[in-house]
């Protein structure tokens, strides 16, 4: 069956829930209702997984009321509701109860599905410290005699060595664990990871004291993190004994090391939380960290006892659109406070591995073409920051603006005003007659002054900006700085050889350009530059991206050629970029991700350095046509340009396109498989 473009389920996602119902201490029935009502909101929205608190059906602080036959009793018609109605509830149902099973008493996860009961797993320790005393009443897991319990009639899998695996969604797979199971050294959940497990689901009764919810967090958080895995925590609140403890409800989802969702603590009410777990992502991950895998094997026999039960899941038909938030510049933090450390960590990457380069070349002075646009804008203050950092002075960064024939006025301006500003040493070098006379020698119709502006046209400027920058570098006993950045050699977007593609050194070349805008803005923002630099460095925002090698009719005050329009907006290529290089989706997936993103400006948040009229949108057909042009420029086109590029240092984890760093690819590879899977996959407009 396929699924409708816009559903969730069709692109890797799942939705899960955690309920926190309203108990009574010891009251089975009370406790099946409140269940039930949950598990069927949680099936109204959507979601495959809905997972309860640890001995919710009998309640946590039963104590030793667990050992008498009427609470066993309850339980066990509890359980036998709550599989009868399961038929009817299209969730599949974790809920915790009390199993006497083998003349012991076990504190059991268990999972049931359509009428049937899939699994039962027993928690592995029992805390018997502070205010705990569970071996008291429960037996661990260990001490079970067989590996079958019967539930309600039915004889099922009984163990913590239970894997769940969905047989209909790929890449779910999930495991229980019960409360202090998750706070040992070796958590059972690690190795059901290493087994397989994405989806860790622990059934919790912790009480609350002062400090203990940001653990639980922060233990959440680290757990999915470590297992590179989804972490579901749902803990015993409100209806439980306060005789000696008090209980806050927490109930959170983590994935990767954040935090997806997290209920209200202390409710007076019964809750429901619900996040959409990327599976996608948790298998990209674990397939590239080999150190996982290696981990995998170490402990290889221990994993394969792990039992796998097949589940089918109840995958809506209907569209699912995500609920989950991707931030529309994903190089970008959106929290002004992480940008503004993430600006500050990736401008000292730049300096210190500037710094390292003079220093291991003996060399004092840098050399670098100044254009007004954004790149050398920021390579140029990371020369400078060089500088001061080296105790050298500024005027040993020797900076040349180089006009050519389609130099707007306020480009070169602003590349004087900004050379000022920073103090350097500034030259400019008319580049035109350099530039006519190898025209002449080509024999190239623009020499005699036809406007035949080709490729060839083009990248003659380029060239010889290039070649007088090296040049200079020689004269002077300097070195080049490159300006290049991360999105440009995505698309191919630079000159080989002899042009903007290569230095001695390269600053920007693992920065995104949205990012290098933001670097600027942030510049801008802390004033360390100063007030002059500031209103440069604001008029270099404002300004259009562009090469500035064809002439236009126009004034010559404005660039009058717009990158932006061969090669597609920045915003939007660096989205698809981000999730093409990082862990290579499906072009399908990415355009999912961009329509989910960014065809509603008024949907989702937008960085606060971002003025309103800069809020775009874009289409599920103009996203699909611009992703083509990255596919096909990054696949097929412009591979052989990276595979040559000069050293930079790697600046962010969405990746670097050096061939020494995190990308490896033939120049002469195709295209075809990502374009005919975008063209198969994607309508031009989503159907629901």
């Amino acid at each position: 069956m396929l699924l409708p473009f816009d559903s969730l389920y069709r692109h890797g996602f799942a939705r899960v829930a955690v309920a926190v119902p309203s108990v009574r201490v010891a009251d089975p029935a009370y406790n099946a209702e409140q269940t039930l009502v949950l598990a069927r909101q949680a099936a109204a929205a959507g979601a495959v997984l809905t997972v309860f608190p640890e001995l919710g059906l009998s309640s946590y602080t039963a104590d030793d009321l667990f050992q008498q036959d009427a609470l066993d009793h309850g339980v066990r018609a509890a359980l036998e509701r709550i599989v009868a109605e399961s038929t009817e509830i299209d969730t599949v149902l974790v809920v915790g109860a009390p199993v006497r099973a083998q003349g012991r008493l076990f504190n059991c996860g268990i999972v049931i599905r359509d009428g049937r009961v899939l699994g039962a797993a027993p928690k592995s320790y029992l805390p018997s410290y502070r205010e705990f005393y569970e071996k008291r009443q429960f037996a661990a897991a260990r001490e079970a005699l067989a590996d079958t319990v019967t539930i309600a009639g039915q004889q099922v899998p009984f163990g913590a060595d239970l894997l769940f695996e969905a047989a209909n969604l790929d890449g779910f797979t999930f495991h229980l664990e019960i409360c202090e199971d998750g706070w040992v050294p070796l958590p059972p959940s690690g190795f059901a990871a290493l087994a397989g497990a994405t989806v860790l689901v622990n059934l919790s009764a912790s009480n609350i004291v002062v400090g203990k919810a940001d653990y639980r967090r922060e233990l959440c958080a680290s757990h999915s993190a470590r297992y590179l895995a989804a972490y579901l925590y749902s803990a015993a609140g409100n209806g439980e004994s306060t005789t000696d403890m008090a209980w806050d409800g927490q109930a959170l989802v983590a994935e990767n090391g954040q935090i997806l969702a997290e209920g209200e603590r202390f409710a007076d009410h019964p809750q429901l939380v619900t996040a959409d777990v990327d599976l996608q992502r948790l298998a990209a991950d674990r397939m590239r960290m080999t150190s996982f895998n290696d981990t995998v094997h170490d402990h290889q026999d221990r994993l394969r006892q792990f039992r796998r039960i097949s589940v089918r899941l109840p995958v809506p038909a209907h569209a699912v659109p995500l609920q989950r938030e991707f931030q529309r510049f994903p190089y970008v933090p959106a929290d002004p406070a992480v940008r503004d450390r993430r600006c500050a960590e990736v401008h000292h990457i730049q300096v210190e591995g500037l710094a390292t380069r003079l220093a291991a070349t003996g060399s004092q002075r840098v050399v670098i073409g100044v254009s007004g646009g954004l790149d050398s804008t920021v390579a140029l203050i990371v020369a400078v920051q060089t500088m001061d950092r080296l105790r050298l002075p500024r005027s040993n960064v020797l900076a040349y603006t180089m006009p050519g024939f389609a130099t707007s006025s306020r480009t070169l301006g602003d590349a004087h005003r900004l050379m000022a500003a920073l103090g350097v040493t500034a030259h400019e070098i008319d580049i035109r007659p350099s530039c006519l006379q190898m025209l002449r020698d080509l024999g190239h119709p623009a020499a005699d002054g036809v406007p035949q502006y080709d490729v060839t046209f083009e990248n003659v400027q380029a060239g010889e900006r290039t070649s007088h920058l090296f040049r200079l570098a020689n004269h002077h006993n300097a070195i080049v700085i490159g300006t290049g950045d991360l999105s440009e050699l995505a698309l191919g977007w630079c000159t080989y050889g002899v042009g903007d593609h290569m230095s001695h050194y390269s600053v920007n070349a693992s920065v995104p350009k949205t990012l290098i805008k933001y670097l600027i803005a942030w510049s801008v923002r802390t004033g360390e530059l100063g007030p002059e630099a500031g209103v440069v460095l604001s008029s270099i925002l404002a300004t259009e991206i562009s090469p500035e090698l064809i002439p236009t009719d126009g004034d010559g005050d404005q660039p009058g050629q717009s990158s932006e329009a061969t090669v597609g907006p920045y915003e939007l290529q660096d989205f698809h970029l981000y999730f093409l290089l990082r862990f290579g989706y499906l072009p399908s997936r990415i355009a999912y991700l961009a329509y989910r993103t960014w065809s509603d400006r008024s949907r989702g948040s937008w960085p606060d350095l971002l003025p309103e009229q800069d809020h775009h949108e874009y289409d599920l057909a103009t996203i699909k046509h611009w992703l083509a042009v990255l596919l096909r420029r990054f696949i097929q086109t412009s591979q052989f340009k990276r595979s040559a590029l000069p050293n930079a240092p790697k600046v962010g984890s969405g990746g670097s396109l050096s061939p020494r760093g995190d990308w490896r690819a033939p120049s002469d590879a195709v295209a075809t498989a990502w374009l005919d899977e975008l063209e198969r996959n994607v309508p031009d407009t989503p159907e629901r």
